[in-house]
């Protein structure tokens, strides 16, 4: 069941946002996302929350400063995903600004798995660093670090992942989410912990005198590299997030961008002029992802850090092939596991149950988590699919819903039944694990136990929060680029509306897409429903986002349904 909601805000937030003189639609719905004052909205670089606040950020400097100084070499591991690379580039990029003698490596997430393994400073050893940089990976990497610090290579570690029970042994760690560290946004991706560490080596140069604010390095020409990163880690976009992303987004549409994130905005075949965090989640962010997903995220790297805008291109192209066989993979994937529901010896319907885990020994390790992604969104149930991993192990990938914290489900799940997760990690709506293959079926029911301690019915119906009806004169281009010149993401979502209208034309594209005229006394609305071809009656209740549709040069306001009823 789904039903439709409209978001609590505060009339005093909203006045006090509209009298500094914010167009009164957008106030109130900033006000519902918790903005209290318009001081929140500031964008510029000076509002960043100092990097000092960050525990172990200022040993990090010293540490880094004096490696410079001693021409040490350093080696960036870094993380297979969107994230990883973005940070993988920002870090190479920035560290040889500031003077560092820096390589890297990304771990094949099908030999290597995930993080700073023993097997991974093997294979970093090779290439004799003094120093291994993790990025976006090493808070739980106990057993890598002591493998470096027995060779006698140093690990700094920054990351942003929840810690275990144990930290690395490591000569430096910044995690914003480590135990005493004090920093108030918890919420920064990988390639955000990496920038704020250049920052913060920056200042320590300039403290030594190696540089002055007229000679250092201009760091801000990485911002677009950190908002791609961060959107596409779903991070939660708080007031600090919203900056780097903001900031980031300022250059792509300045033209001011790398040459790699240029070519994926044409692969992507986007207008970075008028870059948004939907491009960069939806456009750059997986076809970077698919380098990681179906072969090595090192092609993706090397588009990040090419100067040569014909490499970037032709490594594009490479990434945007790679990103079609992997939606191809994708949605067969999820045909066989609605397949596989809807046996009768695979238990009762999905909407009967609480959770959803499937497995197929034909699936691709790189795209299970997708698939449970979609799966997740169809069925509106913790998801969690399942590829081989190797001849005794079989490998998951979860997303969850609101209310259900998937890495503690899993942590319950394993003490309630030891020895059947071999390992598993992640945070509250995403996760990662490894089961031995004979006991999949217990795992399945141990799952579902959890699932039916934890849900409520009302968790279990799917909510559409909106932002209620707006006015007429807001069906214009002038209020959606109002709308679109906000940072909008997870956390801090892009408004949707609701409201009654006439169905006056329905007509179906391509077989899946419903396209609809919508009225509203004198006024009519041309909308789409993507992937949904049953027609409505003669007047629905709409959820809707707005968008700006240019045609033949000219702009019409079009609703995109993300339901009806």
């Amino acid at each position: 069941m789904t039903r439709i909601a409209i978001r609590q805000y505060s009339p005093e937030h909203a006045s006090s946002l509209a009298a500094a003189g914010l167009h009164p639609t957008l106030a109130r719905i900033l006000a519902a996302r918790g903005v209290a004052r318009a001081a929140e909205l500031a964008t510029d670089l000076p509002e960043l929350v100092p990097p000092a606040a960050m525990k172990g950020i200022g040993h990090a400097a010293a540490y880094l400063a004096d490696a410079i100084a001693a021409g040490k070499r350093l080696l960036i591991v870094a993380d297979y995903d969107c994230d990883g690379a973005t940070a993988c580039a920002v870090g190479v990029r920035g560290l040889r600004m500031l003077g560092a003698r820096v390589e890297y490596i990304v771990p094949n997430r099908f030999e290597y798995g995930y993080g700073l393994t023993p097997e991974i400073v093997a294979l970093a050893a090779r290439q004799q660093p003094d120093v291994i940089v993790t990025v976006d990976n090493g808070i739980a990497s106990v057993d890598g670090v002591a493998a470096a610090n027995a060779l006698g290579i140093d690990v700094v570690v920054t990351d942003h992942h929840l810690p275990g029970s144990e930290l690395p042994q490591a000569a430096v760690i910044v995690n914003p989410n480590q135990p005493g560290c004090e920093f108030p946004s918890k919420n920064l991706a990988g390639v955000g912990v990496m920038f704020y560490v250049l920052l913060a080596l920056r200042a320590e140069l300039r403290q030594r005198g190696v540089y002055t604010q007229a000679t250092q390095p201009p760091l801000q020409t990485l911002l677009d590299l950190v908002a791609l990163g961060t959107v596409a880690d779903v991070v939660k976009l708080d007031t600090n997030n919203r900056i780097l992303v903001a900031q980031g987004l300022r250059r792509m549409r300045a033209g001011r961008m790398q040459p790699g994130v240029a070519a994926l905005f044409r692969a992507a075949g986007r207008e970075a002029a008028r870059a948004n965090t939907f491009d960069l989640g939806f456009g750059l962010g997986p076809r970077l992802n698919a380098a990681g997903r179906l072969a090595d995220m090192s092609l993706g790297i090397e588009c990040l850090l090419t100067e040569d805008a014909n490499r970037a291109w032709e490594i594009a192209q490479e990434l945007d092939s790679m990103n079609r066989e992997r939606r191809d993979i994708e949605a067969g994937m999820q045909q066989e596991a609605l397949q596989i529901l809807e046996q009768p010896l695979a238990g009762p319907d999905p909407s009967a149950r609480f959770t959803v885990s499937v497995f197929n020994d034909t699936w691709h390790q790189g795209v299970i988590g997708i698939v449970a992604s979609r799966l997740k969104d169809k069925f509106h149930r913790p998801t969690i699919t399942f590829a081989p991993g190797d001849e005794t192990t079989v490998k998951g990938s979860g997303r969850s819903i609101p209310g259900f914290h998937l890495r503690d489900a899993l942590d319950l799940v394993s003490k309630r039944h030891p020895g059947m997760l071999l390992k598993f990690g992640g945070h509250a709506m995403a996760a990662g694990l490894t089961v031995r293959a004979e006991r999949f079926a217990e795992f399945q029911e141990a799952f579902e136990a959890v699932g039916r301690e934890w849900l409520t019915d009302d968790q279990l119906a799917r909510v559409i929060e909106t932002d209620g009806d707006i006015e007429d004169q807001c069906f214009s281009p002038e209020f959606v680029t109002l709308l679109e010149q906000q940072v909008w993401g997870q956390g801090f979502p892009a408004p949707t509306f609701c409201g009654e209208f006439d169905v006056l034309r329905q007509s179906v594209l391509k077989g899946k897409h419903l396209k609809l005229q919508l009225g509203r006394g004198s006024q009519r609305l041309d909308a789409i429903w993507f992937n949904h071809a049953d027609s409505l009656g003669a007047s629905a209740q709409v959820a809707y986002r707005l968008d700006n549709n240019t045609f033949n040069g000219v702009t019409r306001v079009q609703l995109v349904i993300e339901h009806a009823q």
